[in-house]
């Protein structure tokens, strides 16, 4: 019983002798301390319904509800999660070469002895006993490996976390790209739909004419064929519309959505403020198959149907300069910091491998236990060992590889350094010349309309020819296609931008809120 009680007493007095105190006592690198790391948003992410899409059925959403499905739902992000979880994991990895390392072992053993007293008599012994042994042994110091070990985990752990953190940003990119499409895809489609209306107005006031020999049949053939282009474009639009929706669907991984609607965004303000979303249900006017009755009244009201479907559109200038924008990129984006902490965690891989020529202080405590027929052995020992091993030809290698490591890290931060700039140059430029084009396209909505309203006044009393309102047609309808093509490259841009130097959302994702 004493023996035991020496052998508890020695085992802790080894553990009180671990270098864990010495390691408390080196510079911490804590995650989410280190000055680069991005302010915390405004808001935090939750599932907004308790579906399994994250939708419910008739739901009104919103960008921000958009985004925060998406990021509920993304495997990318996840997959980033699990990368940072097994990063913080490796920390307590490299922290557990300060812990003792237990040895047991059961054995049986069989010993043959012979000797040889005289010629004519030879005496063997054959002795079988069961052994039992274990050991403990602590590290006490090995010259810093285990710390530099610890710190480049623990730099790898920072750059996991704006991993995730860039995971995040992209995710939200991606969602904002798609619900601008969808906004865009819905604004093209009515403006088709009206253009519809519009030549099937004129066809039937054509046939009219024709009937009482006031237009030649080229006129009305030309109205048939406008009427069939138009009736095209918007199957085209109406496909493409879908085809947006199923890209917004996949933005958000959802599935199987419900019918849902999203509303409009500052920037992309429709007359319509909310956008049905079905796959199934795309509501026409009438079928577009179907050829117009004949009208034989040639009397018709004189006048335009105006479609308007970005209705004053204004929208808050964007607030950085250019300077400002890529000092804001180079301050905040996550992925640059992430290749910055990887550069500082090879510098201590590179550190952990030079110190390998360095021996390693250890104790060690051992007890057996051997019970043979006659007697029964315990043994005990106690060392403690100043040792080192290693192949001066490998580790010189490894070395080598080290530093190489770390150059390929530092050139790694300065091309996306460089890449940075030219993406917000190139973003920056894009937006500022959508900006001025918008007012003008704008203006040019306005006169094409003006320009149509006139030839169609001109062609009711006579005065102009089909061809004539039909280019005028043309021209609005391709004005106000050009119009809300431009509004949304401006809120791509904008959004290309803001991802670009990481722009704080006013929703996202934290790596406080993972709990980990």
């Amino acid at each position: 019983m004493k023996f035991h009680k020496k052998l508890i007493s020695l085992i802790l007095i080894i553990t009180l002798l671990s270098p864990s105190a010495l390691a408390l006592e080196t510079k911490k690198v804590k995650s989410g301390t280190s000055p680069h790391r991005l302010a915390e948003p405004r808001a935090v992410v939750a599932t907004p319904s308790n579906t399994p899409s994250g939708i419910e059925k008739g739901a009104m959403l919103n960008l921000t509800d958009c985004i925060t499905i998406s990021l509920n739902n993304s495997p990318l992000v996840k997959r980033t999660i699990y990368n940072l979880k097994t990063a913080k994991n490796n920390i307590s990895i490299a922290k557990s070469a300060y812990t003792p390392t237990i040895s047991a072992g059961v054995g049986y053993n069989q010993n043959f002895n012979s000797s040889n007293g005289n010629v004519m008599r030879n005496n063997y012994s054959n002795r079988t006993f069961p052994s039992v042994s274990a050991s403990i042994n602590q590290m006490l110091f090995n010259f810093g490996k285990t710390i530099s070990a610890v710190k480049m985990q623990k730099y790898n752990k920072i750059a996991a976390e704006y991993e995730f953190d860039y995971s995040v940003l992209t995710t939200t990119f991606n969602v904002k790209l798609k619900y601008y499409a969808v906004l865009a895809a819905k604004s093209v489609m009515d403006i088709e739909r009206s253009n519809v209306q519009i030549t099937e107005r004129n066809y039937i006031r054509t046939e009219a004419y024709y009937e009482e020999g006031i237009r030649s049949r080229i006129d009305l053939v030309n109205a048939e064929v406008n009427l069939s282009d138009a009736k095209v474009a918007l199957v085209q639009a109406e496909n493409n519309y879908k085809n947006a929706l199923v890209e917004l669907n996949n933005a958000m991984y959802v599935a199987y959505a419900p019918e849902y609607e999203i509303s409009n965004t500052e920037t992309f303000n429709l007359a319509n403020p909310y956008v049905p979303v079905s796959l199934t249900k795309i509501a026409n006017d009438r079928d577009l198959s179907e050829v117009p009755a004949p009208v034989q009244d040639a009397v018709l009201t004189s006048g335009v149907q105006k479609s308007e479907v970005l209705e004053d559109y204004k929208f808050q200038k964007y607030p950085y300069t250019f300077e400002e924008s890529v000092e804001l990129a180079m301050k905040n984006r996550p992925d640059l910091k992430a290749l910055n902490s990887t550069v500082k965690a090879m510098e201590q891989a590179l550190l952990n491998v030079k110190r390998q020529y360095y021996p390693t202080l250890s104790a060690n405590v051992g007890y057996g236990l051997a019970n043979t027929k006659t007697y029964t052995n315990n043994s005990m020992s106690i060392s403690i060992d100043l040792s080192t091993s290693f192949n001066i030809f490998q580790l010189q290698k490894e070395i080598d590889n080290a530093k190489i490591q770390v150059e390929y890290a530092q050139n790694e931060v300065g091309l996306l350094s460089q890449n940075l700039y030219f993406d917000v140059q190139n973003a920056y430029i894009d937006m500022i010349q959508l900006e001025k084009q918008i007012p003008l396209l704008e203006t040019k909505v306005r006169q094409t309309l003006e320009n149509l309203e006139l030839a169609d006044g001109r062609y009711e009393v006579g005065l102009g020819d089909y061809i004539q309102l039909q280019d005028a047609r043309v021209n609005y309808n391709n004005a106000q296609n050009t119009y809300v093509q431009t509004i949304y490259k401006y809120n791509v841009a904008r959004a290309t931008l803001e991802q670009a130097i990481a722009l704080n959302q006013e929703v996202t994702l934290t790596v406080k809120d993972l709990k980990l």
